[in-house]
């Protein structure tokens, strides 16, 4: 017989919380096998989050859900069969209640549009291609001169921190191997009613931190107090933004 004063020591107790968990856990099986088995709880539904350029149904089709399947069974295909899509980069799955899947998921956005044999296609900012038809979805994006990783990167990175910036990025291409030249459109305050360019060029090094674009906000405000019509923004030079006047 085991005494009180043995069952109180520390190897003991130990011994008796694994116990407890495997029973547990042996419960918690078994009523999941159960639970697979009830019609309750057949996934009838598929619920699709943060999709913005896919389409709700291609992730559907995309799992392959059979009509006896279980809200119970193991996600982990259903999210490798989303996870092998191109335009995925993340994806979780959820259940809820009593028979629909919630798939998030997180896409690959593109940054910007490029000349192929194809016609201008979509790109992400790591240069891969997508596979987003731009004569059914409206794309209001740069077109970039080449998939040069480079660009994309510079791109990428704007859009995700100077949205400003971006809205108003119409081509980005190499003037040299360190400079990159950035064609914008005017900005809605800008004093350019005369018939003059409408764009705005602003060159800036290979390697700028995307931060450093705000800087040509505050000189733009400065330049149409002063009416003055200007060119170019060069951003090449350290904490220094040269305007060049038409």
């Amino acid at each position: 017989m085991i005494s009180r004063e043995r069952l109180r020591k520390p190897g003991w107790k130990i011994l008796g919380a694994l116990f407890l968990v495997a029973v547990i856990m042996a419960a918690a099986w078994g009523t999941r096998a159960v639970a697979r088995e009830m019609a309750f709880f057949r996934i009838r539904s598929v619920e699709v989050r943060g999709a913005r350029y896919l389409q709700a149904s291609e992730i559907i089709s995309r799992l392959k859900v059979d009509t006896l399947a279980s809200l119970w069974d193991d996600l982990a295909p259903y999210r490798d069969r989303i996870r092998g899509h191109p335009q995925v980069s993340d994806v979780s799955i959820g259940r809820k209640m009593p028979g629909t899947l919630v798939v998030t998921i997180k896409e690959n956005l593109p940054v910007a549009l490029i000349q192929t044999p194809s016609g201008l296609l979509p790109y992400d900012s790591l240069g891969k291609q997508l596979p987003i038809d731009p004569a059914r979805t409206s794309l209001d994006l740069p077109i970039v001169a080449t998939d040069d990783p480079v660009l994309l990167k510079l791109v990428g990175a704007i859009r995700a921190t100077e949205p400003r910036v971006f809205a108003r990025i119409e081509e980005v291409r190499r003037t040299g191997r360190d400079e990159i030249l950035l064609t914008l459109s005017r900005s809605t305050n800008s004093a350019e009613t005369d018939g003059r360019v409408r764009q705005l060029l602003v060159r800036v090094p290979v390697g700028l931190s995307v931060e450093r674009l705000a800087d040509i906000f505050p000189v733009e405000t400065d330049l149409v107090r002063r009416q003055a019509h200007v060119s170019e923004l060069d951003l090449r030079y350290r904490d220094q933004v040269i305007a060049r006047l038409q």
